[in-house]
C-alpha cells in the first residue's frame, strides 16, 4: 500500500492544483479507475496492468 500511494502522489497528486476537496476526490477517483488499474505496469505483476493480470489468472483456471 505504500508504494501505491507514492505512485498516487508522484503520479497524479504533485502534478495538479486542485480546486476543493471534491475535485481532487474526483480526480484520484478517475486515476485509480482509469488508469492505475486497467493501464498502468506493475512491476509484482510481471510488467502487466492489473486488468491484464486478472485476464490471465481467469483464463488459467
Amino acid at each position: 500500500m505504500e508504494r501505491f500511494f507514492l505512485n498516487l502522489k508522484m503520479e497524479r497528486v504533485w502534478q495538479r492544483d486542485y480546486a476543493n476537496h471534491a475535485e481532487a476526490q474526483a480526480d484520484i477517483a478517475d486515476y485509480i479507475t482509469n488508469f492505475y488499474n486497467p493501464v498502468r505496469l506493475h512491476s509484482t505483476l510481471g510488467y502487466q496492468s492489473l486488468s491484464q493480470f486478472e485476464q490471465q489468472q481467469a483464463a488459467a483456471l
